[in-house]
């Protein structure tokens, strides 16, 4: 059995072409000339610690944000001051794309572990951009990746048993380990379970009682934060057809 996936702090020195997540973040497509001139305008920031925030709500938009190791969730307040949780962001993916229209972050981003971060100040990367054509061309591929992520999740709430939810939401952490590298079998959720209950718009309870029972369903197993998927094929099915595990929904 797999250990469970920890992701460790790289140096903060390391450059763009050294990075490991080069494939997944603006990097990709880019010859090493133009990887050295990204590397130029790109701040290694130092690690952000759990619960620091990288940003707020409504704070001025000065820069695209890559996580390089580490967790963040993105959440938005609402009127009331309660918070919705929106997405949880793992290394290779960019933060702060949402905020260039207004010029305004409409969301805050906190990270959920020990992380480290590479700010690319958005004036000094919109330049760079109009220099070089593969960069805004990746700029655009994630975009559009952010845009398909947001219908995904609208499609995964619209809908659905909260075993499909719980079901599809380890899948796509899984899916997502395994680009990075690390094991998409055993990993540790640096969420809490009422983090995902915000997110999967479920209730906390729920969230422990679907965790229980997928255990008890020989799905998968559970040891506090560590999660290994036993068998992925019948989650798949569960998310596909529709099903239940147990034969009964899980109330939402």
């Amino acid at each position: 059995m797999d250990s469970p996936t920890t992701i460790n702090i790289h140096s903060l020195s390391r450059a763009c072409n050294d990075c490991q997540l080069q494939d997944l973040c603006l990097p990709l497509g880019l010859s090493r000339g133009d990887i050295e001139r990204l590397d130029q305008i790109v701040n290694r920031r130092k690690p952000l610690q759990r619960g620091a925030n990288l940003f707020r709500q409504g704070d001025r938009f000065q820069a695209l944000y890559a996580v390089r190791s580490g967790s963040i969730k993105s959440y938005a307040t609402t009127n009331g001051g309660e918070e919705q949780i929106s997405a949880f962001h793992l290394p290779g993916e960019i933060l702060g794309l949402d905020a260039i229209g207004n010029g305004s972050h409409p969301q805050s981003a906190v990270a959920l572990e020990t992380t480290s971060i590479c700010e690319l100040p958005f004036d000094r990367l919109h330049n760079l951009a109009h220099e070089v054509d593969g960069l805004q061309r990746q700029l655009l591929r994630i975009m559009s990746r952010e845009l398909n992520s947001d219908e995904q999740f609208m499609r995964l709430l619209a809908n659905r048993s909260a075993d499909e939810r719980l079901a599809s939401f380890l899948l796509n952490l899984a899916s997502r380990f395994e680009l990075r590298g690390y094991s998409g079998q055993a990993f540790n959720l640096s969420m809490s379970r009422s983090d995902i209950g915000n997110y999967l718009g479920l209730a906390v309870e729920t969230v422990s009682r679907l965790f229980t029972r997928f255990q008890q369903e020989g799905l998968v197993e559970v040891n506090r934060k560590a999660i290994t998927l036993l068998d992925r094929g019948r989650l798949s099915g569960l998310c596909n057809l529709g099903t239940t595990v147990g034969g009964s929904a899980a109330g939402v």
